[in-house]
């Protein structure tokens, strides 16, 4: 039986393994924490990694747990309207986007990876391999080695098989730092997903059901620059107080101690991803800027398109993952590059761009709208 090895177990490495298992082959995750805990406040699905769950048995599952997201909405820091896409012109063209908890998308994961006889070993950080044509080991923090027919690099933004495969060169830094969190406003107030722009600054808002909702907000700000000292959710206020309801209240809804903060990376598209029976996926492969909601949805379809791959390979690991890389590269780096230019747009900061930015936005029709997100959502795995 072909055996892939897979370092990280996040999003990507685990829906890998499932889609891996799911024809057949032996896939055991390695994970460097002790405890298989995902980091983040919420995850929108859209309608591309759905359809790509739905390959895997799993989508049925996690709409039941999660909340159908409807329609789109982008408006100014005061509360107006830019820019809408109706719940039924999306749907009517896409499909549905799903939006739930990380912690619960990982818990289908997990549970469908254990259903189907994969292996996550935890404590297991990779931090590097050696092939002989033949075969793969990965080495492991811990001394101990593990052999395999493929490995997989899923071990995010500065993956060590990355590193290994191409060199320590650094991500680039997208110019912005980026909050987010989990608000219960307990006043059974519901609601739909918007995102606002100021200047040099944005606030999205994506509700979960049940007054729940997760949000994210983004300022223009040096690479590394600490938090206030006065602490985050104060800092938060400072900076979005003025903003039109539900903003305010969001941010003071959400306890000091869960509101994450992450400076903004991403990287130059790869010419190749692997070498022989070494390959990678996800973050690691073609991180970008979260603008788009693509980050986790790339790694869904990777991990479907890989084990499509492999599976035609018939046995020729070589052969399958450059196959997996010349269906994968070009659409994950125009992803890329279409997050990056919608963060530039969204942050921008400078007056008189603004107010050109916001009134090619108020004009610009429905059908523009749908045909920009046809790249995005129209694909098929």
């Amino acid at each position: 039986m072909t055996k892939a090895v897979i370092a990280g177990g996040g999003i990507g490495g685990l829906t890998a393994a499932i889609a891996l298992r799911r024809i057949g082959v032996d896939a055991v995750v390695l994970e460097k924490a002790g405890e298989l805990r995902e980091i983040g406040a919420g995850i929108s699905l859209w309608v591309n990694a759905m359809k790509a769950l739905e390959r895997l048995g799993l989508a049925g599952t996690v709409r039941a747990i999660g909340r159908e997201e409807i329609g789109g909405k982008i408006r100014l820091s005061g509360g107006k309207t830019l820019s809408e896409i109706p719940a039924d012109a999306l749907e009517e063209r896409f499909g549905r986007n799903v939006v739930l908890q990380r912690p619960d998308l990982q818990r289908v994961l997990l549970a469908a990876l254990d259903e189907a006889g994969g292996v996550a070993r935890l404590g297991a950080g990779c931090l590097g391999f050696r092939q002989d044509g033949a075969s793969v080991t990965a080495l492991l923090s811990s001394g101990r080695e593990e052999r395999g027919d493929l490995l997989i690099g899923a071990d995010g933004l500065n993956s060590m098989v990355r590193k290994q495969l191409f060199g320590n060169k650094e991500p680039r830094y997208a110019g912005f730092t980026a909050w987010r969190g989990l608000a219960d406003l307990r006043d059974g107030r519901d609601g739909d997903g918007f995102e606002a722009w100021g200047r040099g600054s944005i606030f999205g808002l994506v509700g979960l059901g049940q007054g729940r909702f997760y949000w994210y907000a983004t300022k223009n700000a040096p690479e590394g620059q600490p938090d206030a000292p006065e602490g985050r959710k104060a800092e938060l206020l400072g900076r979005f107080g003025s903003w039109h309801e539900p903003v305010p209240s969001v941010i003071r809804a959400t306890e000091e101690t869960q509101i994450l903060r992450n400076d903004i990376y991403d990287r130059e598209p790869l010419n190749r991803w692997g070498e022989g029976h070494v390959t990678l996926l996800g973050d690691a492969a073609h991180p970008m800027t979260p603008n788009l909601g693509q980050g986790a949805c790339q790694a869904i379809e990777d991990a479907v398109v890989l084990a499509e791959c492999v599976r035609y390979g018939n046995g020729d690991v070589q052969a399958a993952l450059e196959l997996y890389e010349e269906r994968r590269r070009p659409r994950t780096a125009d992803v890329v590059r279409r997050s990056r230019l919608l963060g530039r747009v969204g942050q921008l900061e400078n007056p008189l761009l603004c107010v050109m930015r916001n009134a090619a936005v108020r004009v610009m029709p429905l059908r523009l709208q749908l045909r920009q997100l046809d790249p995005i959502l129209g694909y098929e795995t």
